[in-house]
């Protein structure tokens, strides 16, 4: 199997703020003004973005959420993922993103827009290359890096995963 280096440098992966690495593989050349889109958006968009993403531990990706529904592909590595989901309403829940279905892993997982999502690496020494794809396409101005304070009040019973899965105190 290829190391996490051996993608990074292949795919022309580079460091991402929440955590991991990245490259953005697609940007439709065609867009929706902000007119035509739910008023949480306020800036034209294009059709659909995808990314590379690599996370390798005991790296994590910190909490945060986008104003898009986000698909979630697994292609390769050591190790599958977990995306640790809290809705809108407070609600945790985990999704598993792998290529073993006898354990309730998928290749593809869904994160709704406007959830806080983190993901980490299942095993302790593991990486997994995946990709994300957004629609309408992903702007870092839709973009929100959680504050641990904010989680704490929405979802109070997780705050020992939520320290370990934050970047802002």
């Amino acid at each position: 199997m290829k190391s996490a280096q051996y993608w990074i440098k292949q795919l022309k992966l580079q460091p991402h703020p929440e955590g991991g690495y990245f490259n953005e593989t697609y940007r439709c050349q065609e867009s929706m003004t902000a007119g035509n889109l739910p008023e949480r958006f306020t800036q034209d968009h294009c059709f659909s973005t995808a990314i590379y993403y690599l996370l390798e531990a005991p790296d994590f990706s910190a909490f945060h959420r986008i104003k898009q529904d986000e698909l979630w592909h697994f292609y390769t590595g050591n190790s599958a993922l977990t995306i640790h989901v809290i809705s809108q309403a407070g609600n945790y829940h985990n999704l598993q993103l792998g290529n073993e279905p006898s354990t309730n892993q998928a290749f593809q997982q869904m994160v709704k827009a406007g959830d806080w999502f983190a993901a980490s690496v299942n095993e302790s020494n593991g990486f997994a290359l995946v990709g994300c794809t957004v629609a309408p396409g992903f702007e870092f101005a839709d973009f929100e890096i959680a504050q641990e304070s904010q989680l704490f009040e929405l979802c109070p019973e997780q705050q020992t995963l939520i320290k370990s899965l934050s970047k802002n105190p």
